[in-house]
């Protein structure tokens, strides 16, 4: 894989040897991904940076068309261009997906170019983790994580569902995180509730979308090194993946298409959130006691 410019830090060692532990499991299979994806067309939101832009590079080695989707139109066009150079096939679409109504061009645009898209990756997001305190004179901040978390996802699938129906065959992946699993965590309002909105949705879709041939897998990382969550203080020292290794779980969703992809204890701690819910409740209230509002949170409402 080319190197791709979404690296902001690097982790302590010691954080990545046991991060294979609180993360999901990803899969580095050239031939298995090449058969999945090779001339199929790719759809990545969010593909400027970080994730999206990693996922672009892995696909388009394996042969996959990918078109890339993301508000920056100069960034978009240097990582199709890094693609292009080694022989990949990339197409760029500028979008503020946070508009329905331009997600729903998108698709309309898509479908025109390409003719039906195969597998779909739902990857751009927007990330709040700011204290209800400092959130009182900023609905605009649940406005528009709602808008780009969930409202723009959703109108995406729903244009083009039906060219996949009529198909009988298409992916759609989302790239969700842990905490829609668990219980709320404080200064997490506004992002928990956007991002589990659309894990909802799209769960409760699955089960109709199923007869019609289409597959869905939902993903829940853990920590990701990227530049939306370099802000959350503390979060570079935590065992985390880097783009890369969240390259290698979508490539596992990719190539073998399970309903959900989670970090190994996910489970357990969900079955100790219903058994023990006061303690875990209580942790929280610690855990928000203990810690403070980045600076940037702190910044943006100055």
């Amino acid at each position: 894989m080319m190197k791709s410019t979404h690296e902001i830090t690097n982790p302590p060692k010691w954080t990545r040897a046991i991060a294979w532990l609180t993360n999901p499991r990803g899969l580095n299979n050239d031939k298995k991904l090449r058969n999945a994806v090779n001339g199929k067309v790719v759809l990545i939101t969010g593909a400027s940076f970080g994730i999206g832009e990693a996922t672009a590079q892995r696909m388009a080695a394996m042969g996959a068309i990918v078109v890339l989707v993301a508000r920056s139109a100069d960034k978009l066009e240097q990582v199709a261009t890094a693609i292009r150079a080694t022989g990949g096939k990339a197409f760029t679409y500028t979008i503020d997906l946070s508009k329905p109504e331009e997600a729903k061009k998108l698709a309309e645009d898509v479908l025109r170019d390409h003719g039906h898209v195969d597998v779909l990756i739902n990857n751009a997001g927007r990330s709040i983790r700011r204290s209800i305190a400092l959130s009182v004179d900023r609905f605009h901040d649940f406005e528009r994580t709602m808008a780009i978390n969930y409202l723009g996802p959703v109108q995406l699938v729903l244009s083009l569902l039906p060219s996949m129906q009529a198909r009988k065959k298409g992916h759609i992946i989302n790239i969700s995180t842990w905490g829609v699993r668990m219980p709320p965590g404080a200064r997490w309002a506004a992002y928990q509730a956007s991002k589990g909105a659309f894990d909802t949705w799209l769960r409760s879709v699955a089960l109709e979308i199923k007869a019609d041939g289409i597959t869905t897998t939902s993903i829940y990382p853990a920590i990701v090194y990227t530049r939306m969550s370099a802000p959350t203080p503390g979060m570079h020292s935590l065992p985390g993946m880097t783009t890369e290794d969240a390259a290698h779980v979508i490539e596992l969703a990719v190539v073998e298409k399970p309903f959900e992809i989670t970090p190994p204890w996910l489970h357990s701690w969900q079955i100790a959130s219903v058994i023990l819910p006061t303690p875990m409740r209580k942790s929280m209230e610690w855990v928000f006691k203990f810690t403070k509002d980045s600076e940037a949170s702190s910044r943006s409402v100055k």
